[in-house]
């Protein structure tokens, strides 16, 4: 699905939840890579992991239609390194915050 149709799909279930609790959303994906360090994901060809990518990743979606629309290729690869700086920004953040301790693991936890 487009990521341009992901939020009006999914606007009725948005405000369902306030007042109703819990909505289990189904979201199809598609695994470009095994799942872990010892599945070589044998099962799909390198073609058929292409072709996803080019006609079902959201990232390349956006992406090519930002280009289309006469976004430089440079203006992307900027948000690309500001996206990449921030979420390396977070990943040191979280291995260097102190772990929390015990007593928080049920804190704000429905039980």
């Amino acid at each position: 699905m487009s990521s341009r149709c992901a939020r009006p799909e999914h606007a009725p279930s948005s405000s369902r939840v306030e007042g109703n609790g819990p909505t289990i959303l189904e979201m199809m994906t598609y695994r470009y890579r095994g799942h872990s360090m010892s599945d070589p994901a044998k099962y799909r060809t390198r073609e058929e992991v292409q072709h996803m990518r080019e006609t079902h990743d959201p990232i390349e979606m956006i992406r090519a239609r930002l280009l289309a629309d006469g976004v430089s290729e440079d203006d992307l690869k900027a948000i690309d390194r500001k996206v990449r700086d921030e979420v390396n920004a977070a990943a040191e953040f979280a291995l260097s915050d102190p772990e929390p301790d015990a007593s928080e693991l049920t804190t704000e936890v429905l039980i």
